[in-house]
């Protein structure tokens, strides 16, 4: 029974890995923005994209040592990592909010569900660009 637990493990490792720190990196979002809003009393905008830019850097470590096990070594492919991460959460949080919209305004259903559907699709697709484009094996 252990060996077979340890087998799926290995197989799903990834995935596995990959929605622990998408979990910590909320954590690291909701954290942040508390200090800088509740604590700081910061401007809520300044307050979201401070720590929207913090849990995105700690998404790309975690992504990078323990998901994807990234081998990029010198400074000029780090730099490259890193402006790839940023711009694909940045184009994908952009749809996830246009499919929020089409759910919300042009369907006028609830946005909790729609909320859950976007969210879906940017997990996914941050997965997808990540494995498939940033740290793909160069």
């Amino acid at each position: 029974m252990i060996d077979k637990v340890k087998d799926l493990f290995q197989k799903y490792r990834e995935a596995i890995f990959y929605l622990f720190f998408g979990g910590a990196t909320t954590v690291v979002s909701i954290v942040t923005y508390t200090i800088f809003s509740a604590i700081f009393h910061w401007e809520v905008t300044v307050s979201y994209v401070l720590s929207w830019f913090l849990s995105v850097l700690f998404a790309y470590v975690t992504n990078r040592i323990w998901v994807f096990h990234s081998q990029i070594k010198d400074w000029q492919g780090v730099i490259q990592e890193i402006w790839q991460f940023y711009l694909a959460r940045i184009v994908t949080g952009i749809l996830g909010w246009l499919i929020l919209m089409f759910g919300v305004h042009l369907l006028h259903q609830n946005d909790l569900i729609w909320n859950g559907i976007q969210n879906i699709f940017v997990i996914v697709s941050n997965y997808a660009l990540s494995k498939i484009y940033i740290f793909k094996d160069k």
